[in-house]
């Protein structure tokens, strides 16, 4: 299981990388595509969208499934991942890359401090 060492991740498999800008990556985890199969549409949320934690992003339709996208953390969306809606199957190939979802501009000081460092996270998975 692919869990880079230079993100944080929720408890719902999504993974969070602070940008240079301020900005906040957001995508789901190896295990969270892996879990799911084979993406085959996304819903993605509205640019300036709020969101709470735990709030609805969007969702992931694949061969297994439909699952919500939760927020992992506060904010507002700023920008999100168009290449998602024609090739959607970037999200299982290259889910800490291309596979991105959104961008969220965070509304407190820390919105990176409540999540799961990768050794943390690396524990929820063998828990």
């Amino acid at each position: 299981m692919n869990i880079p060492d230079d993100l944080m991740y929720s408890e719902d498999h999504q993974w969070v990388r602070m940008e240079d800008d301020g900005l906040i990556r957001v995508g789901i985890t190896d295990y969270a595509q892996d879990a799911l199969g084979e993406v085959v549409f996304v819903d993605l949320p509205e640019i300036d969208l709020l969101v709470e934690k735990g709030g609805a992003l969007g969702e992931v339709e694949s061969s297994k499934s439909v699952s919500e996208i939760s927020a992992p953390l506060p904010g507002r969306v700023s920008e999100v991942n168009d290449d998602l809606e024609s090739n959607p199957g970037k999200i299982n190939d290259d889910p800490y890359g291309e596979g991105w979802l959104c961008l969220i501009s965070g509304d407190q000081p820390d919105p990176i401090g409540e999540l799961l460092d990768p050794d943390s996270y690396r524990s929820l998975l063998e828990g």
